[in-house]
């Protein structure tokens, strides 16, 4: 097994791990989450942003 065979194998790993990344990133059963976190910034904040002075 020379150089040559791991690299082959190691970008078939990577193209793999891609294709499934990919598959879960645009299946339809994730476009709920998705869609929510797109909209986190635009959500109003729930922590009260308190001034403290000290005078």
């Amino acid at each position: 097994m020379d150089i040559n065979v791991l690299r082959g194998a190691f970008t078939v790993v990577m193209l793999i791990t891609f294709l499934i990344l990919f598959v879960w990133a645009f299946s339809p059963k994730r476009k709920a989450s998705f869609d929510e976190a797109a909209n986190l910034p635009f959500a109003d904040p729930e922590i009260k942003n308190e001034v403290t002075s000290d005078e």
